[in-house]
Order: C-alpha cells, then sequence, then structure tokens
C-alpha cells in the first residue's frame, strides 16, 4: 500500500476521513475550504514547479534547489497535521537517499513560514505511524466519527453526520 502525504495528515485529522480517502471515497474536489487552499497554492511561488509527484506516492508542492521542501497551507488551523506531512516528505526523500536540508511550511495569506526538521524521533514516530495507518485502512468498515469543532468545515461533514 502507497502512503502519501495527505494520508499521513489526515491521520492527525481525522482517522474517519483518513479511511474515506484511502477508499476513494474522495469529496474535496468540490470542497470550498479545498478549493480556496488550492488557489493560494497556485497563486503562491509562481516562478518555482510545483506539484511534484515522486515516486507515484507523494506530491510535493516545491523543492528548492533539492534542499529545502516547501509545502503551502491556506492556513495555521490544523499546524500539527501540516508539520507531521511534511517530515513525512523529508523522511519518505530520505529514504530514497536524497537528503533534503529542511522543509518550510509556507502560509502565503498570512505571510508567515514555519521551518520543520526531521530528527531520528521523528523517524520513529513515523514507522509507528505508518504502521497504524496501515491497520487503520485494513478493515472494511469506516471508524467512528470524531465529534470534533473540525467537523462543520469539513468535505465529508454531511456523509459523517447526516
Amino acid at each position: 500500500m502507497r502512503i502519501n502525504g495527505t494520508m499521513v495528515y489526515y491521520y492527525y485529522v481525522c482517522l474517519r476521513k483518513l479511511w474515506y480517502f484511502a477508499n476513494e471515497i474522495r469529496l474535496e474536489k468540490d470542497d470550498e475550504n479545498v478549493m480556496l487552499g488550492k488557489l493560494v497554492d497556485e497563486g503562491s511561488y509562481g516562478r518555482e514547479k510545483k506539484q511534484i509527484l515522486i515516486d507515484e506516492t507523494i506530491n510535493v508542492d516545491f523543492i528548492k534547489d533539492w534542499k529545502i521542501l516547501h509545502e503551502v497551507k491556506k492556513s495555521k488551523s490544523i499546524e500539527e497535521a501540516s508539520i507531521w506531512q511534511v517530515k513525512y516528505y523529508l523522511y519518505f526523500l530520505k529514504t530514497r537517499g536524497i537528503q533534503i536540508e529542511k522543509g518550510i511550511l509556507d502560509y502565503p495569506k498570512l505571510k508567515q513560514r514555519k521551518e520543520v526538521f526531521l530528527s531520528k524521533e521523528d523517524e520513529e514516530e513515523l514507522i509507528k505511524i505508518l504502521t497504524n495507518i496501515k491497520y487503520i485502512l485494513s478493515p472494511k468498515k469506516s471508524p467512528s466519527t470524531i465529534d470534533s469543532k473540525i467537523c462543520k468545515a469539513c468535505a465529508y461533514y454531511e456523509f459523517c453526520y447526516i
């Protein structure tokens, strides 16, 4: 099973959303928040080659001089998930012999950025996360709802609660 960055991100957001996404129940493409995020991504850093698909698995926003990986986000609302998504990209590339110095979370609308580094402890945690993701995705039934404040803004809200 190929685990991509979106799956790692969803692991921190909602296990049910992760399960839906992995089972190709994709409601994000028509979601207003997702469309806004894509507009922010497309409208930022116009000189960079963006959306780099690596090994048919990860799709990074851009890599500056093959030293600094950038991930563009519209907000910091679920920053921990974004940080682990970037750490996963750094780990994924490292396991393929590509050493990236650091990752940067770019928030163009906020005019902010956050540096992300991959430690040995992070690598160990990512191995656990990847194992957990495989376990979560193995059943034929989706995980329970989480009843979080973020649910109402989710593309899957009606699918989960109505």
